[in-house]
């Protein structure tokens, strides 16, 4: 029972909010000592996972570029081009992108995710088209309730987490099935990719519906009718 006080270190660190990386790392160590595993033994377990996901990093090489564009105006040229669509509303912006994303998930196609798209470019355009909804461009003499800005933003960051999260599995070879086959393969409950994939459809599917009526019919009319239907000048 005791070799499970690294759960409890876990909970306890990102409750503390204790940087994750730190965090996992000590529950690791507390945990193989408990276990009576050789210190050594310890260090060189956690350095081979390190090496076999070193992969998962890579999206760090991005993101010096991601902040040059910025630097440059990526965002408001975002914000100022999907203003232009009279159509346009945070809504819709957040649901195409969420199309897709769950399609490049369910295809194996890795984007990015938060620091390569949602953060530069699809909140941006979501907030463009939540101002070209009160009749106004981007940066100029309007004013916006905080609130309905910080809506737009979750949205926007709620349709990567439905695409990437729901889509993935759709991927036979993606690393949350290979996940799941190693731990019930081990368990001695053999599983076939394809049909744990085949299996994943409707709940991607089922999640696109809920995340539709959630944008376009809940999303979009909070935040308009918290801008009064129009929005307010300064």
């Amino acid at each position: 029972m005791l070799k499970l006080i690294g759960i409890l270190i876990v909970v306890a660190g990102l409750a503390l909010k204790q940087n994750p990386v730190t965090t996992v790392f000590v529950a690791g160590l507390v945990t193989g000592l408990v276990a009576g595993v050789p210190i050594g033994e310890i260090f060189s377990v956690i350095g081979k996972a390190f090496v076999d996901n070193r992969s998962m990093l890579v999206f760090i090489l991005t993101l010096p570029a991601i902040g040059l564009l910025e630097r440059h105006g990526l965002k408001e040229y975002s914000a100022m081009l999907i203003g232009k669509f009279k159509a346009a509303t945070p809504g819709r912006v957040s649901w195409i992108y969420l199309l897709f994303r769950q399609i490049s998930s369910a295809l194996g196609l890795r984007l990015g995710g938060h620091p390569v798209f949602v953060r530069p470019l699809v909140a941006p355009m979501a907030e463009g088209a939540l101002y070209s909804a009160v009749g106004k461009g981007v940066g100029k003499d309007v004013a916006v309730p905080p609130d309905s800005i910080e809506r737009v933003r979750a949205m926007t960051a709620a349709a990567e987490n439905y695409a990437n999260f729901f889509g993935q599995n759709i991927f036979p070879a993606s690393a949350g099935l290979l996940l799941i086959k190693g731990v019930l393969d081990q368990a001695g409950h053999p599983v076939d990719l394809g049909t744990m994939a085949l299996y994943s459809i409707p709940a991607g599917v089922f999640c696109f519906i809920l995340a539709t009526i959630q944008f376009n019919m809940i999303v979009d009319k909070k935040v308009k009718a918290n801008m009064g239907g129009g929005g307010c000048t300064k």
